[in-house]
């Protein structure tokens, strides 16, 4: 329940969390659910205490990101900036490195260093012409520190790269990666909008 509610009714679902964590509060998974409900609702300490049980019992780095920006939301980024500093990130999936990257570069930017959070980007996975289903978030998570620099071509740039991405990714739930370039190149040659779709020569 608490995952079906969780964006429509989110106060809701952490009320069906809290229920499972009073019975059967050694399992996992149920501090996991409890700890993004917390995040959810806007309750980051809850948040921080949940998240830090599950990696306790679970031995996983999988929620570094929301440990990071719940740090952030209590208003500690050195403390954020030290957490996602104190994993290994070969070891994480790549759609969680991704997510650490943008809430590291959000940790930065609370500390006033915009330079250092763009930096907090460049990870390999920022490539234009080719999106995932984590690129929206990142090419966009670029553009908007990229404008803060004042960068305003370099940011409609990355902004235009998450718009083609998430439409393009959007067109067929099969698809995980998408050629950006190819999406784009398609709406430019017929003179529409570089959202319209792409050719079908995405790579499944």
């Amino acid at each position: 329940m608490a995952a079906q509610l969780i964006d429509s009714d989110p106060q809701r679902a952490h009320e069906h969390a809290l229920a499972a964590s009073r019975r059967a509060g050694r399992i996992a998974v149920v501090r996991q659910t409890l700890a993004i409900t917390a995040y959810g609702i806007g309750d980051f300490a809850l948040a921080l205490r949940e998240l830090h049980t599950y990696r306790r019992i679970s031995g996983r780095n999988d929620m570094i990101a929301l440990i990071v920006d719940s740090e952030r939301g209590v208003g500690r980024p050195d403390r954020a900036l030290e957490e996602g500093r104190g994993v290994d990130r070969t070891e994480l999936d790549v759609d969680v490195r991704v997510a650490l990257a943008i809430a590291m570069s959000g940790a930065r930017l609370d500390r006033g260093e915009t330079e250092l959070a763009l930096g907090e980007l460049e990870i390999p996975e920022l490539d234009p012409d080719r999106a995932f289903d984590w690129s929206p978030a990142l090419f966009s998570a670029r553009a908007a520190v990229l404008e803060d620099l004042g960068r305003t071509e370099e940011a409609a740039f990355w902004a235009r790269r998450s718009e083609v991405a998430e439409s393009a990714l959007g067109l067929d739930g099969r698809l995980d990666e998408i050629i950006v370039e190819d999406a784009l190149a398609e709406g430019q040659g017929e003179g529409e909008d570089a959202e319209s779709e792409p050719e079908k020569d995405a790579e499944d």
